[in-house]
């Protein structure tokens, strides 16, 4: 009997399973209602760019154009050498350049094209006797020759005119003692003429008169530089200043005298300086030549301390040309 009855109830139990299976999942497809479409993708955005308002464009600043008025004063004018330095290795560029009497020297070479450094170079190997030919009864204990030689020599024979740097060289006319601007010619010969001290120095013959040293009319070319195109003028004054005491020696003598003949003219032409650079060289004598090291550093330490009176003069002229056209406009 169980042996037979085994067989039907699990046969019976196979279908039980069975139909519940298929009862369960038409229940689950029953409560699953309407079968459902997926919703459709939406539409891609596409992103609308904001307006971008252009970076203003910077004004450039105007140009200053700089030029530099190198004075007499003899053994002094290497303290030029030094004001030039300073001013370079502060990123002032230099575009016009004028020179009397030892200015004029140092001038020449430096619109010639020679730096500060290889100006100092030859300052240090120049020998007194090298720019110096005696000469008697002709006007002058100096003929000046050789001092017109050395000059075209170091600007390699060329003329004003073809210099790097414009150039402005002052002299007086002996004749008339007008006041006498060469930028053009042969460039040692109106340096020698701008350096004929009188009484020192042979008056120099050029053209139908004879010139002597600029100093007498124009001791700091301010004038000259501005002329030349210069909007800032940095005027290097080294001339000797009247202590009280009497100058020593013939060229002490005559240096300032002419130095007083041309005190007044050359207060009013400094006055229309941007900035005057005084290097403190008043204690170097006219013809000492071997306190050449101290002009130089002397030359360096008024140029460092005019630096920041340089920079503000050119600001403030930077901003007057900015206003100008807005002025204009409003009109």
């Amino acid at each position: 009997m169980l042996s037979s009855t085994a067989p039907g109830l699990a046969k019976s139990r196979r279908r039980i399973l069975h139909a519940l299976t298929v009862l369960a999942i038409a229940a689950l497809s029953g409560c699953g209602g309407k079968q459902t479409r997926p919703d459709p993708p939406l539409p891609a955005v596409t992103p609308v760019p904001l307006p971008v308002k252009p970076a203003p464009v910077p004004v450039p600043l105007p140009k200053i154009r700089i030029g530099i008025a190198l004075g007499g004063g003899a053994a002094k004018g290497f303290a030029h050498i030094g004001v030039i330095k300073m001013l370079e290795a502060n990123g002032l560029k230099i575009e016009f350049v004028s020179g009397t009497s030892a200015g004029s020297v140092v001038g020449a070479m430096y619109a010639g094209g020679m730096d500060s450094f290889s100006m100092q170079q030859q300052a240090f190997i120049l020998e007194e006797s090298s720019i110096r030919d005696i000469s008697l009864f002709s006007g002058g204990l100096i003929k000046g020759l050789k001092l017109q030689d050395y000059v075209n020599a170091m600007v390699k024979n060329r003329p004003i005119e073809s210099l790097r740097k414009p150039f402005a060289v002052v002299a007086t006319q002996l004749e008339t003692g007008q006041r006498t601007v060469f930028t053009r010619g042969n460039t040692g010969q109106a340096v020698r003429a701008s350096s004929s001290v009188p009484g020192v120095f042979e008056p120099v013959r050029i053209g139908r008169f004879n010139y002597v040293d600029g100093g007498i009319v124009s001791p700091v070319p301010v004038d000259a530089a501005r002329q030349l195109g210069a909007d800032l003028v940095i005027a290097v004054d080294i001339s000797s200043k009247v202590t009280g005491k009497a100058p020593e020696g013939m060229l002490g003598i005559v240096n300032q005298s002419i130095m007083i003949m041309g005190q007044k003219l050359g207060e009013q032409e400094l006055a229309r300086a941007d900035v005057v650079i005084r290097p403190r060289v008043n204690a170097i004598g006219p013809a000492e030549f071997e306190q050449k090291n101290q002009a130089i550093l002397e030359g360096e330490k008024a140029a460092l301390a005019a630096l920041p009176q340089i920079r503000a003069r050119i600001g403030q002229l930077q901003k007057a040309r900015m206003a100008v056209p807005v002025a204009a406009g409003k009109r």
